[in-house]
């Protein structure tokens, strides 16, 4: 989904199983669809006046060429890497690589889960991270986002 006349482009990424957001776990990430998701963060896109592009993959590759691909179309990288964000050097790699700035979102806290969710390898190659607020952590994470472009002049 993409808004159109705007300056700047943001590419949306959800990591493995958030296409079953609604009905995984809805005791930890809520009864919010992707697509619910997808649709606020194309309504808050044009609040902004900013682009929205959204992709979803459960394959660590699809998401690494998405970010490669991303170089030079988008400005920035909005992620929510799933449980990509505690084992893929890759995705790391990548976004250092394309060096766009990036924001790491989750739906749950998730410093208040298992211990090996604590870890992140994507935290260190992006510019911050917003957790535990459910569906809302999308949009927090992309007005952090456009804020930090636009202070920056990207």
């Amino acid at each position: 989904m993409t808004a159109s006349n705007s300056l700047l482009s943001v590419l949306v990424l959800h990591g493995p199983n958030l296409n079953l957001l609604g009905r995984r776990e809805p005791e930890v990430y809520g009864a919010t669809t992707l697509d619910d998701i997808n649709c606020a963060l194309e309504q808050e896109g044009q609040l902004l006046q900013v682009s929205v592009t959204a992709f979803q993959s459960n394959h660590e590759g699809a998401l690494v060429d998405a970010i490669h691909a991303a170089f030079g179309q988008h400005q920035g990288i909005l992620i929510n890497p799933g449980a990509y964000t505690h084992t893929s050097v890759a995705l790391r790699d990548a976004i250092a690589g394309v060096a766009i700035p990036t924001v790491e979102v989750h739906l749950s806290n998730v410093y208040k889960r298992e211990s090996f969710r604590h870890h992140s390898y994507i935290a260190p190659v992006a510019i911050g991270q917003i957790s535990g607020f459910g569906a809302e952590s999308y949009r927090l994470g992309l007005q952090a986002l456009v804020h930090h472009l636009r202070q920056s002049g990207k």
